[in-house]
């Protein structure tokens, strides 16, 4: 009995340090494998704008489907890094379009996780193309150990959290808002 009930506590354990290690934070908020890219966005406090934003561009059912996506999720301040008025505008009515335009932009319609990302960066010979559902081709490059991505316009995002595993994708947060071209 004493057995059973120490390999049963020592199983647990187990578990409960494989889940936790498992479910990283992203502002300041657990993302659970489990729960889709829109559930777990919606509890990211870095990541308001960017949730005002799909719902705005009437995106969150898709983002919210079977998936496999990946998002490269800008940050509240990526998106306060625009110019003055740049997101008021675009989360008007009459700039679904364009905002809808910017947002597919950061999307990518295959789960690709950062070591997959390299390897095509490194297959490439240190630049890879990456086509969004939007329809944007921007560029993805290693500085420094961590994954770029430049757009259209030259702007650089990189990526500060990557690997953020969702039950349809995954996410990689960055610090820039990636534009098909100029705003």
């Amino acid at each position: 009995m004493f057995r059973t009930t120490l390999a049963t506590a020592a199983a647990a354990l187990i578990a409960g340090t494989a889940f936790a290690q498992t479910v990283p934070m992203v502002g300041g908020a657990p993302m659970y494998p489990t729960m889709n890219i829109v559930e777990n966005a919606v509890n990211s406090a870095d990541h308001t704008t960017l949730v005002a934003a799909v719902q705005t561009a009437g995106l969150v059912e898709t983002l919210a489907g079977e998936g496999p996506f990946t998002v490269f999720a800008p940050t509240n301040d990526a998106f306060a890094e625009l110019p003055a008025g740049s997101v008021d505008a675009l989360l008007q009515p009459a700039n679904r379009d364009r905002l809808t335009e910017i947002l597919t932009c950061h999307v990518v319609a295959a789960r690709a996780f950062s070591d997959a990302i390299a390897g095509m960066i490194a297959d490439d010979g240190g630049a890879h193309p990456i086509e969004t559902v939007g329809g944007c081709v921007f560029t993805a490059r290693m500085m420094g150990g961590r994954i770029t991505i430049e757009d259209e316009q030259g702007r650089v995002a990189t990526v500060t959290q990557a690997d953020v595993g969702q039950s349809n994708g995954v996410i990689h947060v960055i610090d820039t808002v990636l534009l098909p071209d100029a705003m």
